[in-house]
């Protein structure tokens, strides 16, 4: 028997219909297993914590992430995994920076939610939760199976900071282009061993709560002109820049898009090259449109994920780092992030 937390945070797995209105409501989580059955069959011992004021994914933020990961690390020890009930459209982000906050994590985070409340007859909530228990309880030879961060929604875990949300209206709701699934639910579970994280088990772990936020995402577009872009480079504070590029890392080569980039670096922000594209990797020199950029020392994403760099960008940009050794560190694997 494995005992596992759950948190809820916000978000619409956590919602019941009022059947009086239709509204819905947030729901009890003190209530749990009166109000799912289904869970007294699970084999585990479940707790339940839910923030004090649940957020609405929409709303999460950098310090939202440090009080879920400080609940996180009070109960550690009590604990064999974590299920994290988190609204779907952040989720990735949430996740993803939760895999950089912990290092040489060595017990399953698992994320899931919903497209329908929990309530609701044909919710996809029940499933998700029930088999992220069962996964975040899994175990061999007295060892949790998961080791790192993961996220779970219909039917398949996936490596949390590989993922993205493809599809507000389906019940698959998220992809993972560039890696394959952790596990696959079935009538049975189906893990995928050799792609899990295997952390060194001698080292300590080490929680980061500290962020830094003092960064853009900028998707790059054909049009984008020189007034609007100056405008967006000169933001006050800006330390770090996640430029969307174009298939495998290209973009403009107007003089005066280049000069913008080249002042950025000078000024000692950070850019990092990720493609727009849902999969794929990029790889700039390929072609002529990203070969100034890696002269100029624009950061390769590889394969990332925009919301893994964001949060890596956030994680990295706090330990103050000379700009060799920031891309250095960017350009290498921390939690199974990028190839």
């Amino acid at each position: 028997m494995s005992r596992i937390l759950l948190i809820y945070t916000g978000g619409t797995i956590g919602m019941m219909k009022n059947p009086e209105t239709g509204s819905l409501t947030a729901f009890n989580f003190d209530e749990l297993l009166s109000n799912i059955p289904e869970l007294k069959l699970l084999e585990h011992d479940i707790s339940t914590l839910s923030f004090d004021e649940p957020i609405d994914s929409s709303d999460m933020n950098p310090s939202s992430y440090v009080k879920l990961a400080s609940l996180i690390e009070e109960h550690f020890e009590a604990y064999d995994g974590f299920v994290v009930l988190h609204g779907s459209d952040t989720m990735s982000y949430t996740a993803s920076a939760i895999s950089f906050m912990f290092e040489n994590l060595k017990k399953p985070i698992i994320f899931t939610g919903s497209q329908l409340p929990i309530g609701d007859l044909r919710t996809d909530a029940k499933e998700n939760l029930i088999t992220s228990i069962q996964l975040a309880g899994l175990t061999k030879l007295g060892n949790p199976v998961i080791k790192e961060v993961g996220l779970y929604f219909e039917y398949k875990l996936y490596r949390a900071n590989r993922t993205t949300k493809v599809n507000a209206e389906h019940f698959e709701a998220f992809e993972s282009a560039n890696f394959p699934a952790l596990a696959e639910s079935g009538v049975n579970l189906k893990i995928n061993y050799e792609k899990l994280m295997k952390p060194n088990m001698r080292k300590e772990m080490l929680v980061h709560k500290s962020l830094n936020d003092n960064i853009l995402v900028l998707k790059l577009f054909p049009g984008l002109n020189f007034k609007t872009l100056y405008h967006i480079f000169n933001t006050p504070n800006l330390e770090g820049l996640i430029l969307e590029t174009f298939g495998s890392g290209n973009a403009k080569t107007d003089p005066w898009f280049l000069n913008l980039i080249k002042n950025l670096i000078d000024r000692g922000v950070h850019i990092v090259n990720v493609t727009q594209c849902v999969g794929g990797a990029v790889f700039m020199g390929k072609y002529a449109t990203s070969e100034e950029l890696k002269k100029m020392g624009v950061i390769s994403g590889n394969d990332i994920t925009t919301e893994a760099a964001v949060a890596k960008m956030m994680y990295l940009l706090d330990k103050k780092l000379g700009p060799k050794v920031f891309k250095t560190i960017f350009e290498t694997s921390l939690r199974g992030e990028m190839k």
